[in-house]
């Protein structure tokens, strides 16, 4: 189980209110999606500074074939 970690924030209510409209969840989930979007975009950010250094050497034939 992941520790939990309790906060206090301090949020526009109008931010707030679309954002629970958007997601058509209560506050805690709403926060906990924008939370991993924002990491998944850091993660995306990495892989995109990789691009052109790493080399692959695939068979898409020979993956097709699996």
């Amino acid at each position: 189980m992941q520790e939990l970690k309790k906060v206090t924030l301090m949020l526009p209510a109008d931010l707030l209110a679309r954002a629970t409209l958007a997601t058509g969840k209560g506050i805690t989930p709403t926060v906990r999606e924008g939370l991993e979007a924002i990491a998944a975009a850091g993660a995306c950010e990495g892989l995109r500074r990789l691009r052109g250094k790493v080399k692959l050497t695939i068979n898409v034939d020979e993956l097709r074939r699996d």
